[in-house]
């Protein structure tokens, strides 16, 4: 599975609109609306690279009131419990 967090900015009446429309693609887990110099920011998920490749310049992209977007895709995910194990090692009860 490949994930990538997508940041968007959209034009200042367009954000609940653009939020509905995009958490509404096929492959998108997530929306969030954020502060900060980006508006929304989507949670984007598929089986390989190319699903991305398609996706997310053809649906989310051109949804009404996008005015840009930021792609990031992740390569490796670090959850809390792994983050934990990790500063434990060498340590002793």
């Amino acid at each position: 599975m490949v994930t990538a967090i997508v940041m968007i900015k959209t034009d200042q009446d367009a954000i609940v609109e653009a939020a509905q429309q995009i958490v509404a693609v096929d492959g998108v887990r997530e929306v969030y609306s954020v502060t900060g110099g980006w508006d929304l920011v989507a949670i984007v998920e598929g089986r390989r690279f190319d699903d991305l490749s398609s996706l997310i310049p053809d649906r989310i992209a051109k949804v009404p009131g996008l005015r840009d977007t930021e792609t990031l895709v992740a390569f490796r995910a670090h959850s809390e419990a792994d983050l934990e194990a990790g500063f434990a090692l060498g340590m002793e009860d």
